[in-house]
């Protein structure tokens, strides 16, 4: 196998990787307001993604970071054309991040408010961005023959895009509903897990159409397999969410995510991101790449890293296994933004 084809399966590897542990993050960062219906409840929900959330960032740093190293005609057109969408992305990145870290800084109602609806909107921005983002990825972009993007910001937000976008939001959601099942007890709990059901419905609709209409037009053999593999996962994950098993139902959401995420790369390889004006114009993991000394030192440190960053991401996952209860929330004025569960509690 070339090593333009390995660093190529590698970045996908990284991008589920974010997708199904970051999308959790962002939908318990959206619900929010839904299921917090008073601050124990609030803090119970932050508490379970308290451990996680800026680690799972690093999914996203890396594949960045990979893409610029291995693929750097790819980074230099995908961060020109979609530079408004990426911005808009970092910037509900740091709204989200200051929102968890100040949030239980001031003793104040309103303050915790401004707090929440920074989360709120910083979850929001990437869940609805990344699904239009890679709608356009894989279905194609006007890209002239100098490898550079030709088109503007409202060439992105085309009718598969928006439909993207809103399937993407309507996962994440469902995956992060369900990770508050899985984390919280008592009528949290059972609160989250009805709403992961009539969420769930809603993803698993627009995911087909979704789907359906980005493979009808690049997919492949392999790609149409993953997408099916996907949507039976995530009705496997409702069914049994609606049987209270919350830890089989969140791996059906987390594999829907993860197949889902392949079968688009699937779709796009060998491309790394298609010309819409001309196929021959499109940027592939050959030309677009970086040398083969450049890949192969690449590839020594990745089988150093790699496994050092799985091996710590599964700790940490497991250290803070437990659930979270009411009780386990301090009743004291002045708490943490966000506290994380004690292990072995």
């Amino acid at each position: 196998m070339e090593l333009t084809t390995i660093w190529f399966v590698l970045i996908a590897v990284l991008w589920v990787g974010y997708f199904c542990l970051e999308g959790f993050d962002y939908g318990v960062g959206m619900l929010l307001p839904v299921l917090g219906k008073d601050e124990t409840r609030k803090r119970q929900m932050l508490s379970a993604i308290g451990p996680f959330w800026d680690g799972n960032e690093v999914w996203l740093l890396t594949a960045g970071g990979a893409i610029f190293a291995a693929f750097p005609h790819w980074y230099a057109t995908l961060f020109s054309g979609f530079y408004l969408p990426l911005l808009l992305i970092l910037v509900g990145l740091i709204l989200r991040g200051v929102g968890l870290e100040y949030r239980g800084k001031v003793d104040s109602p309103a303050w915790r408010a401004r707090m929440d609806a920074m989360v709120v909107a910083g979850s929001l921005l990437p869940a609805v961005l990344w699904g239009i983002a890679f709608s356009n990825i894989v279905s194609g972009v006007p890209i002239d023959a100098q490898m550079e993007y030709a088109g503007g910001f409202w060439n992105l937000l085309g009718p598969v895009a928006l439909l993207g976008g809103l399937t993407t939001l309507a996962l994440f959601l469902t995956h992060g509903a369900l990770f508050v099942a899985l984390k919280t007890d008592g009528a949290l709990r059972h609160d989250a897990r009805a709403l992961a059901l009539r969420l769930g419905v809603v993803a698993a609709v627009l995911a087909v159409a979704w789907l359906t209409l980005l493979h009808g037009r690049t997919g492949t053999p392999l790609s149409w397999w993953a997408a099916g593999l996907a949507a039976a996962a995530l009705l496997g994950g409702l069914a049994l969410a609606a049987r209270g098993r919350e830890g089989w139902a969140f791996s059906g959401t987390f594999v829907a995510i993860a197949l889902a995420t392949t079968s688009l790369f699937l779709a796009l390889f060998p491309d790394v991101m298609p010309s819409s004006l001309d196929p021959d114009w499109s940027l592939t993991a050959t030309n677009a790449s970086s040398t083969a000394k450049t890949l192969g030192i690449m590839t020594v440190v990745a089988l150093v890293f790699t496994p050092v960053m799985l091996l710590y991401t599964a700790w940490s996952y497991w250290t803070f296994r437990r659930r979270i209860s009411g009780h386990h929330i301090p009743t004291e004025v002045h708490h943490a933004a966000v506290e994380p569960q004690r292990p072995g509690r």
